[in-house]
């Protein structure tokens, strides 16, 4: 799948953590979060990402979108091209994290990423990336919602073991 003209890629990716939040078997993972998305944010090709106080209401309000499960963990983002996220998942410290991802979620077979892409300047929201990781589950990969493997130029997450359920 290729790039259209004057737009960027969203990406969304949703899990669920074994424990709450401030058990210390967590802890690894929740007292970098704040460094990771920093990192992220200083990335090359990083554009935007809904705020952590954002995706907090999100993911705690039971009548929304995600749930309502305070052991959700997630993130929505906007990056210029896929060979940008790919360098900041593969090639960051963000990998690190990624490669210990079963100690802290939970195992599912459901889909947890999500990507499309949208016109320059669009900041999608939470129930956004919830909408297409649903579309992705029930219609499979399309021009609306696909993973690493529709990325015609995307490479790093077949070496890096990755697959489409997976988190990014």
């Amino acid at each position: 799948m290729n790039q259209p003209a004057g737009h960027h890629l969203a990406e969304f990716n949703i899990g669920v953590l074994r424990y709450d939040w401030d058990d210390p078997r967590v802890a690894d993972f929740a007292d970098n979060e704040p460094r990771v998305n920093a990192l992220a944010e200083r990335a090359e090709g990083f554009v935007w990402r809904l705020s952590s106080e954002e995706m907090e209401r999100a993911q705690l309000d039971p009548d929304g979108p995600l749930g309502g499960n305070p052991r959700t963990a997630s993130t929505l983002s906007v990056w210029t091209d896929a060979a940008s996220l790919e360098q900041f998942v593969w090639n960051t410290v963000h990998r690190n994290f990624y490669a210990r991802r079963a100690e802290w979620y939970d195992a599912t077979d459901s889909q947890r990423l999500v990507m499309w892409w949208v016109p320059e300047g669009t900041r999608p929201s939470a129930a956004d990336g919830m909408a297409r990781l649903a579309r992705l589950e029930a219609e499979g990969p399309s021009e609306h919602a696909f993973g690493w493997s529709e990325l015609k130029d995307a490479r790093l997450w077949k070496t890096r073991g990755c697959g489409d359920a997976e988190a990014a």
